[in-house]
């Protein structure tokens, strides 16, 4: 904006001069103002005027400076022209580009909230998982420390029991003894000796396949 404005005053000053440069021709010429003259005729009656009138070429140097000068201000006015119209073109394309870029950053903007928004709900959904895993950690030590404590208590179950079956077997032991009877089952748990058969009555009985021989039979 600052250089269209500067360029805006300065083809009005240009203009100006230009107006003032023709307003002196007119006021050392008045009568070409009243008659249409021809290019050529204005220059011939010009030098004419000269020779009639030698004074009158310091009128005309200076016609000569003033025409050079309203050349040298319409070429430089078309530079500017055109300077102007390079300027409001690259204007034109800086602001396609801004536009372009404006697009550009609110698309970056709408991903980067869409970013924000998916990386909270990852957020909360690491929070959850964290705090589901800390609960079933929880449940699992709790758990643990259950069977720990049932294991526990059926150890010392086992214990007493065991104690239980010593005390029993040593109340029975004391029973038989008191009675002068055979012990069923002491301690160790040995079996009572078998009574052996009267020689009569053994007989020789062969063994077959599979069957078992009673004499290796604990049970």
């Amino acid at each position: 904006m600052c250089s269209e404005s500067f360029a805006i005053r300065f083809l009005i000053e240009i203009l100006r001069a230009i107006v003032r440069s023709l307003a002196a021709v007119v006021r050392q010429f008045p009568d070409c103002c009243t008659t249409r003259f021809s290019a050529e005729e204005f220059k011939g009656g010009i030098r004419a005027h000269q020779v009639h009138n030698p004074a009158g070429k310091p009128k005309q140097i200076a016609l000569d400076n003033q025409g050079r000068t309203i050349r040298r201000l319409r070429a430089q006015l078309a530079t500017e022209r055109r300077g102007f119209a390079a300027t409001k073109k690259e204007l034109e394309e800086t602001q396609v580009a801004l536009e372009a870029s404006h697009k550009v950053i609110a698309g970056l903007t709408e991903i980067g909230l869409s970013m924000s928004k998916k990386i909270e709900r990852m957020k909360v959904k690491k929070q959850k998982v964290r705090a589901n895993h800390v609960e079933f950690h929880q449940k699992f030590q709790a758990r643990i420390h259950e069977a720990e404590d049932s294991m526990q208590a059926q150890h010392l179950l086992i214990e007493a029991l065991v104690d239980e079956k010593d005390s029993l077997l040593q109340t029975i032991h004391g029973l038989q003894e008191a009675n002068n009877a055979p012990a069923p089952f002491d301690g160790d748990w040995e079996e009572e000796p078998e009574e052996e058969p009267e020689e009569d009555e053994i007989e020789d009985i062969p063994l077959g396949e599979g069957e078992i021989d009673d004499e290796y039979d604990i049970f």
